[in-house]
């Protein structure tokens, strides 16, 4: 039986969240076209006769000094310190810049074993992938190289095979069935921010960040009660995420009934969603330190 800890690397938009989703079968990351969705390492947890494997999916490596953006390195950072391999992404349908020369660089310093996955394999030619694989040769000599395309699921089961022939011996720390270790209130805060991220554009997506005020079980009435606060970083931007008459809130609240409800099978779930401002919150450690959570 084995047993690893697999930290998922690499700068914003290469699918990281959308591999570790497919692989555990389940929403276990929020997605979106929008940069840096992910602000916490999330773990997705599969298991299968070979043993198991808890994919902790970090934020995209992005090069800044802003306290917010500085939060996001450290909790990439941190988690590389705790895991027992790390899977690198690429996208190699970008050139690499400054931001993939500072992950390489990273990830070349580790002992422990590191496997390059260049998504996205369905959008690549022959001359693409050569070049990347040239790149991570040079860059990470030595590191085995696999293609996958983590929205259509190919190349899913051999990358499994490799990450499962690097893992140690161990039992399995979680239960078989398990998909993740979120809580509740983090899991419903993702979901509505992702259906609000998706719902707007522009600066608007960096803009938010999702508080739940109450998580009500009424078990005679078989449903659930949630009160949820979208907040925003300025006045004019609550007109936007409201809408026109409430039709966007409206439509933020249909999207996320949806898949809360797939975490209350058994339950009705009732949701309060409210918009408000909180000025300059990306730079309230109070603020900050709520979001980004401990992961170990």
């Amino acid at each position: 039986m084995k047993c690893a800890v697999c930290a998922v690397i690499g700068r914003p938009s290469v699918g990281k969240s959308t591999l570790v989703n497919t692989i555990c079968e389940t929403k276990v990351s929020i997605t979106s076209p929008t940069p840096q969705t992910t602000r916490n390492a999330i773990r997705g947890i599969y298991t299968d006769s070979r043993g198991q494997l808890i994919f902790m999916d970090t934020p995209g490596w992005h090069i800044s000094e802003k306290s917010f953006n500085r939060r996001m390195q450290e909790v990439a950072e941190k988690t590389l310190e705790e895991c027992d391999l790390v899977l690198y992404m690429l996208d190699a349908t970008r050139a690499p810049g400054d931001e993939e020369k500072a992950v390489s660089y990273m990830l070349s310093g580790l002992s422990r074993p590191v496997v390059c996955c260049l998504n996205k394999s369905d959008l690549l030619d022959e001359k693409t992938i050569a070049g990347a694989r040239e790149y991570l040769s040079k860059a990470l000599p030595g590191r085995e190289v696999l293609e996958v395309s983590a929205l259509d699921d190919e190349g899913v089961d051999e990358l499994l095979i490799c990450l499962f022939s690097h893992a140690p011996e161990g039992e399995m720390l979680y239960p078989e069935d398990a998909r993740t270790d979120q809580d509740l209130e983090f899991r419903i805060s993702e979901i509505i921010r992702e259906k609000a991220m998706n719902s707007v554009r522009d600066e608007i997506p960096h803009a938010i960040y999702v508080e739940i005020s109450d998580l009500e079980y009424r078990d005679e009435e078989k449903k659930v009660w949630i009160r949820a606060f979208i907040n925003l970083e300025r006045e004019s931007q609550k007109g936007i995420m409201v809408g026109k008459g409430g039709e966007n809130i409206k439509k933020i609240r249909k999207a996320a009934f949806k898949d809360i409800k797939a975490i209350f099978p058994n339950l009705s779930p009732e949701l309060d969603l409210r918009v408000r401002v909180n000025p300059k919150w990306k730079t309230n450690e109070r603020t900050l330190k709520g979001i980004f959570r401990e992961t170990f």
